[in-house]
């Protein structure tokens, strides 16, 4: 048998729970989960990959819409699996649908087409971002629904090749 050259899979997931720092910072003083929300943004706005933070430029504003967004269920530990010999995927999804309840009502706001997931717990970190087709609530619930939690839908995945 022969050795084969590849980033350990088990590394994948640790990386999502914080298991390795290379660096000094930031120093973790909890082993508890962190807070994850999600921040919906104006088809106007600029979120993408450069986004490093949370931030209220953009956002939607409405009424019945609170800045900084809602909260992400964090039920589903991050998984990683061995896609082959030289290659896996560390994956997560959260664990319910993010749900936005009586965004519009009584006001409604302007076209939206992004979401930031993004690391309350730390400093409001940039996790992700996330785009769909434009959206006007005049009332109601907005409900994103999430992908299935496996290798090549998850939310979240990190892959190597």
């Amino acid at each position: 048998m022969a050795n084969t050259q590849s980033m350990c899979t088990s590394f994948l997931g640790e990386l999502m729970t914080a298991t390795h720092n290379f660096g000094t910072a930031p120093t973790r003083g909890t082993s508890a989960a962190d807070t994850f929300k999600a921040a919906l943004y104006l088809a106007s706005a600029t979120i993408n990959a450069s986004t490093t933070a949370y931030t209220s430029t953009g956002e939607v504003t409405s009424t019945n819409y609170t800045a900084g967004g809602v909260t992400v269920t964090n039920a589903n530990p991050p998984t990683s699996t061995n896609t082959s010999a030289t290659a896996g995927t560390g994956y997560w999804t959260p664990s319910a649908s993010i749900v936005y309840g009586s965004v519009g009502s009584p006001v409604t706001f302007a076209s939206f087409d992004c979401v930031l997931i993004y690391n309350s717990s730390q400093s409001d970190k940039a996790v992700s971002v996330h785009t769909f087709t434009a959206q006007t609530v005049t009332s109601g619930t907005f409900t994103l629904t999430m992908p299935s939690n496996t290798t090549s839908t998850a939310l979240l995945r990190l892959v190597t090749t």
